[in-house]
């Protein structure tokens, strides 16, 4: 009846849960322990278990994670910081190996599913999305990657950055972005215009980097609003970032919240160390979808960041004063269930008849794992534990016998 089914394990809340596994997914899931019959019984011994992480914004081509140490270095300009990056990135190793071994980092800690930006402009071409969509294949069936087109550069001030950002959703990119349309493009109309013409055109997705501050990033989301209404792409454009959410009062994000709302724009925030970032309570209060990721790790922009969404969840509530369990799962939905549905994973999820992959934690309910970030789990992926050296390891054995070969899990 089953193939596998991992007994005493723990919901969120602490609650007793066991899970059958039929052909990779879950065929059962609940309170009670079903009727195994002659299926593998993996006996979890009380730890906690949650849905796969889900990083919303993370930039493979970009971090240094697989080569060696590079110290920050301080400019003052954002076109300083876009020339340090290209000197820093050209005596790098190859992209796909920097990617590959990003990817396999966030992977060990629990990450299934990730949206990442990929730099394309009028100089770079495509060459670093065809790096990372190397590195992307290599992951195909353990984790999942949703490739923006990502014009770090600009739209409009880099001539030519419109036809490449085209030319990457032809290639294989599923979300088409965008970045500060008048701080550093000096012409919102003129870049929202191009890139929700790209995304009608290709039906495909929309995630704008938007950093402007104060009033101007909340007029500029006004703005983003009302062309995801126009063009009919509600529930396909994200706003990442959205600095400005976090710079004024609280009647002026609420009047733009319903706007967002309305028009089913997601707001992504990773809720960094050294800006004010978007309200996440008061968002969702209104109804905006409010997501995270870990953004920038270990490259030009930043030295910070390791992949463990489980840790961003925490610093997520940490910055964001959440202190009761019901806030610390409003930071740990961010980083699964939310960030899940804007990538599009519709079998995802602790239910039956989903993909059958998660994440085995030490800890006494789920509000516990983001205060604490366990260094101690395990990953199964569509039913299989992963194999290697662990701190965890659980018993399996036939039905009856449950205390059999001990199973190793990846960490």
């Amino acid at each position: 009846m089953f193939d596998r089914v991992f007994v005493n394990a723990i919901d969120a809340d602490g609650n007793p849960l066991n899970l059958a596994v039929k052909d990779g997914r879950f065929a059962s899931i609940g309170s009670r322990r079903p009727d195994t019959g002659d299926a593998e019984i993996i006996d979890l011994e009380g730890h906690l278990v949650l849905p796969g992480f889900v990083d919303g914004h993370i930039h493979l081509d970009k971090s240094f994670v697989g080569d060696r140490w590079r110290p920050h270095r301080a400019v003052a300009s954002l076109r300083e910081r876009l020339a340090i990056e290209k000197q820093e990135l050209a005596g790098a190793r190859p992209i796909a190996e920097r990617a590959d071994a990003l990817i396999r980092q966030a992977a060990s800690f629990g990450t299934i599913a990730m949206r990442s930006h990929v730099d394309v402009d009028a100089t770079t071409g495509l060459t670093n999305l065809h790096a990372v969509m190397q590195a992307r294949e290599k992951w195909r069936g353990l984790v999942d990657i949703e490739l923006v087109a990502f014009p770090q550069a600009g739209v409009i001030s880099c001539p030519g950055t419109a036809d490449i950002l085209d030319a990457a959703v032809r290639e294989g990119a599923e979300v088409v972005g965008g970045i500060d349309p008048t701080t550093l493009d000096g012409d919102a109309e003129a870049q929202l215009r191009i890139i929700f013409g790209i995304a009608d055109k290709r039906g495909v997705k929309i995630d704008i980097h938007l950093h402007e501050p104060g009033q101007q990033g909340i007029d500029q989301l006004h703005r983003i609003a009302a062309y995801a209404k126009a063009s009919g792409l509600q529930g396909r454009v994200t706003v990442s970032h959205a600095y400005g959410l976090g710079d004024v009062a609280p009647d002026v994000v609420d009047r733009v919240a319903v706007a967002l709302a309305d028009a089913g724009v997601s707001i992504m925030t990773n809720a960094p160390g050294d800006r004010a970032f978007p309200p996440i309570l008061r968002l969702r209060e209104a109804g905006v979808r409010v997501f995270t990721g870990n953004d920038n790790i270990q490259d030009a922009w930043w030295p910070y960041g390791n992949g463990d969404m489980l840790q961003r969840a925490m610093l997520i509530g940490y910055r964001s004063g959440f202190y009761t369990d019901e806030a610390l799962l409003v930071a740990l939905h961010m980083a699964t269930d939310a960030g899940a549905a804007v990538l599009g994973q519709d079998a995802y999820g602790l239910k039956a008849g989903n993909d059958a992959s998660f994440v085995i934690v030490k800890a006494q309910s789920a509000a516990a794992a983001v205060a604490a970030v366990p260094a101690q789990r395990a990953i199964v992926r569509s039913g299989q534990i992963q194999g290697g050296s662990s701190r965890l390891q659980f018993k399996s054995g036939e039905a009856g016998h449950p205390h059999g070969v001990a199973t190793s899990a990846t960490a």
